[in-house]
């Protein structure tokens, strides 16, 4: 069932998925824009977080302006009853910013997926290659970005 949202919700929404303010107190500034107490907002937040309306709440780095030039999405062909173990895993590496396990394809065998960020392709290849010795698995590609499209979080209640 969906959830029914208030206009009062709806505006954090708008807010929380905006830029978080660069200021000593960003969750007291959201919620002075909504209308809110800091106390409210992240009361709300906390609500959300444990009845699953919303998943996680991050930041995004940019990586590129951090030095991580390199980027590969690395497919593992993974035992399906070792998907969640090694997908864990995968999700513990500092060089990896996302982890997905996907049904495999006809003509494609790999269903673990790991997005991995490094300065140059070689440090990616050695990412992987330390990946593939901690869980044991060396049924894996590495496919490296060559330009990137579009890079964009979801918009909710944008009018």
């Amino acid at each position: 069932m969906a959830r029914v949202f208030s206009d009062r919700e709806k505006e954090l929404v708008r807010l929380l998925q905006d830029d978080i303010p660069l200021t000593p107190a960003p969750f007291a500034d959201i919620a002075a824009a909504a209308g809110m107490t800091e106390a409210e907002v992240l009361a709300k937040m906390k609500e959300w977080l444990a009845d699953g309306t919303i998943r996680r709440f991050g930041a995004m780095v940019r990586h590129q302006r951090l030095g991580y030039k390199a980027n590969a999405m690395s497919a593992w062909n993974v035992p399906d009853d070792r998907a969640e173990e090694v997908g864990r895993a995968f999700a513990g590496s500092a060089e990896v910013s996302h982890c997905y396990q996907r049904p495999r394809a006809a003509n494609w065998s790999y269903n673990v997926f790991a997005m991995i960020h490094a300065a140059t392709r070689e440090e990616c290849d050695r990412v992987a290659a330390e990946l593939s010795r901690q869980v044991g698995i060396d049924d894996y590609e590495l496919l490296f970005s060559s330009r990137e499209f579009k890079k964009i979080s979801m918009r909710y209640f944008v009018e």
